[in-house]
């Protein structure tokens, strides 16, 4: 969904600058936003995401009291170039000074993702998450583990929908795989000729079960209608299926751009998604183990030390499920599906075994009170192989400073997304009225 930007002039000031520069808008923002019919200042403000301003002139300080009025984010794209105009830096330094809130962006690219992430503000409303679960952390697999995380506490719920205003539903785990189970053999070796997935140790009927839950969630999700975004409580509650959701997640997302999360984490998927499709950016989400946490982080994972590094002290170790985290192929630069390292899955159940580039990469999550994005800006250095063990193959990422890391992590769960993207995460944090705790 593009943003609807409503264009304002000064009295007297719609003349061939600001048509040219509305003409110079739409074409560099032609993907990303649509722009209303321009209303001088004072008037009426139909509806829209956001007010821009064009071209801005003195006349801003005599009408200060009219722009309070506007209740909507004001964007100053004052300049050809698809950004703010320099000389434009004392009126919107005055403009913030008496409270208004006012995007100033100086690159093309951070003005696109504040247009995507209005874009995104507003598709939220339509728009829903699909969680299959039934007793989480009640019982299960490792309940001891399970029972302590928040995204499955009616509150969590009721908080996101309240400030997101998306629609979680949720189903069954259990039916889904029934009826995962259900689907005749013919209608996966439909699929099964077309797909092009490199695979090693996955058995015929570890396939065959595999694409079948894609089936199954596939079907629910046409049922639904305008899902996107899906989470599985696949691990605790893994004896429901004799499978594990990996490839049909990554099937989804590379056909119709749905977005997943494993484990049922809302909390993730919403960091994902709001972050995902205002960047545009690779993102993944895995698990977190500094290596200043020493064994509690080992014990987990079933290896005996960390590998030997400079300054291990600004490193974390980063797995999920026994490799790098649930990967799409198309965020990633190696690519395999491999039976599951877990024991706490069946054991005909999948997992991906991926590696996204080495390089720049910025850790995002959202905090419990829908208020705080943490962001922690790193470097993916290199990838740790433990064979036998819970970390197959997991990525090491080293931050700046690992001992204020410790104070600033939400949880366990964390999006890492490529590239450092300060710059744009606090651009979308402005949009959906939340503040930054981080390190970059």
């Amino acid at each position: 969904m593009k943003a609807r930007l409503l264009p304002i002039y000064f009295k007297n000031a719609k003349n061939d600058e600001f048509n040219c520069q509305i003409d110079k808008l739409k074409e560099l923002l032609a993907e990303q936003a649509e722009f209303l019919e321009p209303v001088e200042l004072g008037s009426y403000l139909p509806e829209a995401d956001a007010i821009v301003f064009p071209v801005l002139i003195g006349e801003a300080y005599k009408q200060v009291e009219e722009i309070k009025k506007i209740t909507k984010p004001l964007i100053a794209l004052t300049s050809e170039f698809g950004t703010v105009a320099m000389w434009d830096w004392e009126i919107i330094t005055f403009l913030k000074a008496e409270g208004l809130k006012v995007f100033a962006p100086y690159d093309l690219e951070l003005t696109k993702v504040i247009c995507r992430a209005f874009g995104v503000k507003n598709e939220m409303k339509h728009t829903k998450f699909l969680v299959f679960q039934d007793e989480p952390g009640e019982s299960g697999m490792q309940p001891e583990i399970f029972k302590r995380f928040y995204w499955w506490e009616d509150s969590c719920t009721k908080l996101m929908e309240e400030k997101f205003k998306i629609k979680i539903v949720k189903k069954s785990f259990k039916k889904l795989a029934e009826d995962a189970k259900s689907i005749p053999d013919a209608d996966v070796q439909s699929i099964l000729k077309k797909l092009d997935v490199n695979k090693e140790g996955v058995s015929d009927r570890a396939m065959n079960s595999a694409l079948k839950i894609y089936l199954a969630i596939k079907r629910e999700i046409d049922k639904e209608g305008d899902v996107g975004g899906v989470g599985i409580n696949c691990l605790n509650e893994s004896s429901y299926s004799d499978t594990t959701p990996c490839l049909a997640y990554n099937m989804l997302f590379q056909e119709d751009g749905i977005l997943w999360v494993c484990e049922g984490d809302t909390m993730s998927l919403m960091t994902k998604y709001m972050v995902y499709k205002s960047l545009k950016a690779p993102i993944v989400m895995s698990n977190l183990y500094p290596f200043l946490m020493g064994m509690a982080a080992l014990k987990h994972e079933k290896i005996d030390k960390f590998p030997d590094i400079h300054e291990p002290e600004n490193c974390i170790l980063v797995a999920h499920c026994g490799y790098f985290g649930l990967t799409p192929q198309c965020f990633s630069c190696e690519w395999t599906l491999r039976p599951s390292a877990l024991q706490i899955v069946n054991e005909n159940a999948i997992a991906v075994d991926a590696k996204m580039p080495l390089g720049n990469v910025t850790l995002v999550k959202l905090h419990s009170s829908f208020d705080k994005l943490q962001v922690i800006e790193g470097n993916l250095e290199q990838y740790a192989q433990y064979p036998g063990s819970d970390c197959r193959n997991g990525a090491i990422i080293r931050v700046r400073n690992g001992r204020k890391l410790m104070d600033l992590l939400y949880s366990h769960h964390s999006c890492i997304v490529t590239g450092h993207k300060s710059a744009e995460l606090e651009l979308v944090a402005k949009v959906f009225d939340l503040t930054i705790q981080g390190d970059y």
